[in-house]
């Protein structure tokens, strides 16, 4: 992807996302001496403080579990070129061909189009609570319910990641087989998909946080999924819900 242009490209809305990760070359590493070692620790400490520094700009890092990378990092900032410019610096962050990049995702923090509207939620009140419209319980009800949602809403597009211990990554897109098209649902019957979707997710609360990103252009994938956790259990078996739910439909 080009990012020639001079004029810095902020989104409209929601941040640039990139996860990076990384392979230690563990030959070219032995090749330094003692001190040059110290040197590139130090360098890369110090990009680090850099960037988290930066202003709207967060980076996470990651040791990686298995052979696939040996670290990683998550960065999200506002500016495009400001993403470039730090991606490029963290693969020399060791010095030269001491990181080899070995996968990358790029997408950008969104809302859901699935959320539930104000007309939704009036009409659970009006068939599940028996209020009728326009009481004051009934508009009550809804001036949280609107509270709730902008909240929700900004905590998708400019999240505060938490310094959790697990970490886990996937890129995802929906199916679109002949038998098996999401988007050949209308989009009531998706909206009811990922509402079942999201009740599986609020068994988790305090356990699991959710970012998914949208790379619809950007990427090999639609979305990218980002889970944070205190135990990978908690992993395994949301991403197992999560699968099992979206199998009643299509997925």
């Amino acid at each position: 992807m080009s990012t020639s242009a001079v004029t810095p490209v902020v989104p409209e809305k929601g941040w640039h996302v990139l996860h990076l990760f990384y392979r230690i070359e563990h030959g070219q590493w032995s090749l330094l001496s003692p001190e040059e070692k110290i040197a590139a620790k130090t360098q890369l400490s110090e990009l680090i403080q850099e960037i988290r520094a930066t202003e709207n700009t967060q980076l996470l890092v990651f040791s990686v579990i298995s052979p696939k990378a040996d670290i990683a990092f998550m960065l999200l900032t506002p500016d495009l070129h400001t993403a470039n410019a730090f991606e490029k610096r963290l693969t020399l962050g060791l010095g030269p061909d001491v990181f080899t990049p070995v996968y990358s995702f790029f997408s950008l923090t969104e809302e859901s189009e699935y959320f539930s509207t104000e007309q939704d939620y009036a009409a659970t009140l009006e068939k599940e609570q028996n209020l009728q419209a326009g009481s004051a319980e009934f508009e009550k009800s809804m001036v949280e319910f609107r509270a709730r949602m902008l909240k929700y809403g900004k905590d998708k597009l400019y999240p505060n990641l938490p310094n959790w211990e697990v970490f886990c990554f996937y890129p995802m897109s929906k199916r679109r087989q002949v038998e098996q098209n999401w988007y050949a649902l209308s989009f009531e019957e998706r909206k009811a998909l990922m509402a079942g979707h999201g009740r599986v997710g609020r068994q988790y609360h305090g356990k699991i946080l959710q970012l998914i990103t949208g790379s619809t252009g950007l990427d090999d994938a639609e979305w990218g999924v980002t889970l944070f956790a205190h135990d990978t259990f908690y992993i395994k078996d949301i991403v197992y819900k999560m699968h099992i739910e979206l199998a009643k439909g299509i997925a």
